[in-house]
């Protein structure tokens, strides 16, 4: 059977084993019409903890970028576009949070 690499990087790799760091990948099966959410769906499946921090009510939240043969979910796919044999899947962790101060001259 034809696989698809989904690849989870940073501390994504918290919610499927990992330690928070580098990266896992995971081959997912590659069935005729398979969509990129079908592909997510069948991954986070098998990790709960994955599934509340990718999904909210059905739809991807906002804390994990996902990528498709590099380029960013919403530019040229869409979940619910179809993938097959020779397309990646990457899971990535949006950094967020800190300030910059600004020094103003009196």
């Amino acid at each position: 059977m034809a696989t698809i690499p989904v690849e989870v990087v940073s501390w994504v790799t918290k919610f499927v084993g990992g330690d928070g760091s580098g990266r896992r990948v995971f081959e997912e099966p590659c069935t005729p019409g398979v969509t990129i959410r079908g592909v997510l769906r069948g991954l986070t499946a098998r990790f709960p903890e994955l599934e509340g921090a990718l999904w909210e009510d059905g739809e991807l939240g906002e804390h994990i970028e996902v990528l498709v043969n590099d380029a960013v979910l919403g530019i040229a796919h869409t979940l619910d576009s179809p993938v097959g044999p020779g397309d990646r899947i990457a899971l990535l962790g949006q950094f967020m949070g800190g300030s910059v101060s600004r020094r103003t001259s009196p």
